[in-house]
């Protein structure tokens, strides 16, 4: 483990990996945002069903 520390230097390498993996988790906080489902600011949204009427069956007598 050691030699990989001397390949790369350790300030560096952890920075990036920070970032890497704050950006990763900005990232998978607004696709989850951008779901009905998964939005915890404004809720869940809600759909109206589109709803058919039909004229009363008239054979039945």
């Amino acid at each position: 483990m050691w030699k990989i520390w001397q390949l790369f230097p350790p300030q560096r390498t952890l920075t990036a990996l920070f970032v890497f993996l704050f950006v990763l988790a900005l990232l998978i906080h607004f696709i989850l945002l951008s779901t009905s489902r998964f939005n915890w600011l404004e809720g869940p949204r809600t759909t109206t069903a589109a709803v058919t009427t039909s004229a009363p069956d008239t054979r039945l007598g």
